[in-house]
């Protein structure tokens, strides 16, 4: 008994660094990809409201233009589902925390009776 309880705890540890590591991940990303939507808005709003308008289909306005709409919700993605990563690890350690007091008293009584 006392073994799986020790892996059982270990196992609920893990599996929480795993999701909080996911999350810090994902909004260590969150950077480079505002520098790319601040890059690609610089180089739309550069140019005058003309140029921006008469720009062909598939040139390199278009893509900006394209950049600075698909990003915004690509950010609030990894933010949301990161923090969102962050707060499951955190939620998890503690469940592991709350099942290794519960098993406590359970592993005193053995201990008490080897005595």
């Amino acid at each position: 008994m006392e073994v799986k309880s020790k892996i059982f705890i270990v196992i609920f540890a893990l599996l929480s660094f795993y999701f909080i590591g996911q999350g810090v991940y994902m909004h260590s990303q969150v950077n480079e990809l505002e520098r790319e939507l601040n890059s690609a808005q610089d180089n739309y709003f550069i140019q005058s409201k003309a140029v921006r308008d008469s720009a062909e289909s598939g040139s390199n306005l278009n893509a900006y233009l394209v950049q600075i709409e698909q990003l915004p919700s690509e950010l609030s993605k990894l933010k949301l589902i990161g923090l969102g990563k962050m707060i499951m690890g955190v939620y998890v350690l503690l469940f592991g925390i709350l099942i290794a007091l519960v098993m406590l008293p359970e592993r005193m009584k053995d201990i008490v009776k080897k005595r």
